[in-house]
């Protein structure tokens, strides 16, 4: 079967839904997400999206904090345009109907984050990017112009490759043509044309064994477009959220916002002492990457298994009020955040590098976009400031949506194009080897690529990992295609960039943490 669009949008979260509404007074948007419509990590972010709003915030403040978190490997240009843009976007995501908490007095309710000088983040309540989703998908639905496929696979996308055609560099000599997509309703593999193609598929947290990422963030956007010859860079700087909530056997980890820390909560060693005050004079409210670190080390001198985040001392209607998905979640723990401390330990979190694009969102790749976390803009450098995910977002899609409106018209589907192969044969006893591989995987990344790396741990990491895509690599040319050997396939891509760009990082740097090369 193959289906014609004007615009492709791969992934259902903030940056694909956003780009979708831009994009769909101009032609047909066809919107394919591997699971419900609204499983995205937008769903799960809790925080908020960071904007300037009032004084005495200002847009030079906002990108000094960027820039001083982003340990000197932000794009400066990059960090001044987006920042200086975030008050119009919000703007639009509230006509778009998101709802922000605000004030008695009508002024929004800012909370303040890990790395921030002055109170900027909108949230509703800690289940922001929930509302966002929500506002956004209420809004796809009314528009004509949009089709949104849910539990539709993407493959790998199409280029010249696909027609028997050499592609020598990772350029724009490569271009998009649309994708291979697998319809899970059906079981067929369907090849999807598009003048123009989105890639917004999120980040990779499952590329760790503990990660607050919902199951669906598996990197397949990087995977594909690094098949496809395409630019990925950065890989290295993989952010750990310093406070996942520590309860053995739960996947994905549930998620402790920063935001609680930002309210008043304090860090504290298992003997209950403050401990954030050695590593950092802004202590709890510190850089993610410092404060993942101080607490790995704390574990690690003491041999715990966690830390506590204290926040007995705080007025517990007014956490209640502000966090009531977290207390409900402690509670049903037998957690009493009134008199008990929360047990925390950090968790893979959020992918800073990605699919390389310039300021209007371009890949490498002729005719595909790339917008949300699995892009690399240069906004985020060596590690992002809290907050500042949902907003890159929403800035590039929005410029992504203009400049493929402009080129519109100058493009054409590709024809000739041949059907998925679809040789292989089922063997669903083969299972075991898709599962016992992905843990592999996971345990490498989590114990050589973690917060902390080496080059001894590193290159043990590069030769585990060769062993294992091999083996699936044979597996996947001779078993019939499903998402989760796809998925196993686009983590081993993506854990395979993590390392050899770690590997050629001779520095520590911001998140990339490694001890041959750290500062004494």
């Amino acid at each position: 079967m193959i289906k014609k669009v004007d615009y492709l949008v791969i992934g259902s979260g903030i940056a694909g839904l956003t780009y979708a509404l831009k994009v769909a007074e101009h032609g047909s948007v066809c919107v394919v997400t591997k699971s419900n419509e609204d499983e995205s990590n937008t769903k799960y972010a809790q925080g908020g999206i960071a904007a300037v709003m009032y004084s005495p915030d200002s847009y030079d403040k906002h990108i000094a904090d960027t820039l001083d978190a982003g340990a000197g490997m932000c794009n400066e240009e990059v960090v001044r345009m987006v920042i200086t843009e975030s008050t119009a976007r919000i703007k639009e995501l509230v006509e778009w109907g998101a709802k922000f908490d605000r004030k008695s007095t009508g002024e929004y309710d800012l909370a303040k984050e890990g790395g921030h000088s002055e109170h900027r983040i909108l949230h509703h309540k800690d289940d922001t990017g929930f509302e966002i989703e929500r506002a956004l998908l209420e809004q796809l639905h009314k528009h004509p112009n949009i089709e949104l496929l849910d539990h539709h696979f993407t493959i790998d996308i199409l280029t010249q490759h696909h027609l028997g055609m050499e592609v020598n560099s990772r350029s724009t000599d490569t271009e998009c043509y649309g994708a291979y997509i697998l319809n899970l309703k059906s079981d067929r593999v369907e090849t999807v044309l598009a003048k123009v193609t989105l890639m917004s598929t999120g980040g990779a947290g499952h590329v760790y064994a503990t990660t607050t990422n919902p199951t669906i963030a598996t990197g397949d956007g990087v995977a594909m477009v690094y098949r496809a010859k395409g630019r990925i860079e950065n890989m290295e700087f993989f952010q750990f959220h310093p406070t996942s909530l520590y309860n053995p056997g739960e996947h994905p980890s549930f998620l402790i916002s920063e935001a609680v820390r930002g309210f008043g909560g304090i860090l504290k060693t298992l003997d209950r002492k403050e401990f954030m005050s050695k590593y950092d004079s802004r202590k709890d409210l510190a850089p993610r990457d410092i404060v993942a670190r101080a607490i790995d080390n704390e574990m690690k001198l003491r041999g715990d298994d966690h830390v506590w985040l204290d926040c007995t001392h705080l007025e517990p209607d007014d956490f209640i009020r502000h966090f009531p998905n977290i207390y409900r979640k402690c509670l049903s723990l037998d957690i009493d955040i009134s008199h008990d401390f929360i047990p925390v330990v950090p968790a893979a979190h959020y992918m800073c590098g990605g699919i390389w694009v310039d300021q209007q969102g371009r890949s490498s790749i002729k005719n595909l976009y790339a917008v949300g976390e699995c892009s690399c803009t240069g906004l985020h450098g060596a590690n992002r400031l809290a907050s500042n995910s949902l907003l890159e977002a929403v800035v590039y899609a929005h410029r992504a949506s203009i400049d493929a409106i402009s080129v519109i018209k100058n493009r054409s589907w590709k024809e000739q194009l041949p059907d998925w192969d679809a040789e292989g044969t089922a063997h669903p006893e083969e299972m075991v080897l898709i599962t016992q591989s992905l843990k592999e995987v996971q345990s490498i990344m989590s114990n050589y690529v973690g917060i902390v790396r080496s080059n001894l741990r590193l290159h043990r990491a590069f030769d585990r990992l060769e062993i294992l895509y091999k083996e699936n690599e044979a597996l996947y040319q001779q078993t019939t295609v499903s998402p989760k050997l796809c998925e196993l396939r686009n983590i081993i891509n993506v854990a395979y960039l993590i390392i050899k760009q770690a590997m050629q990082r001779k520095e520590s740097l911001g998140l990339h943490y490694n001890l041959d090369y750290h500062k004494t």
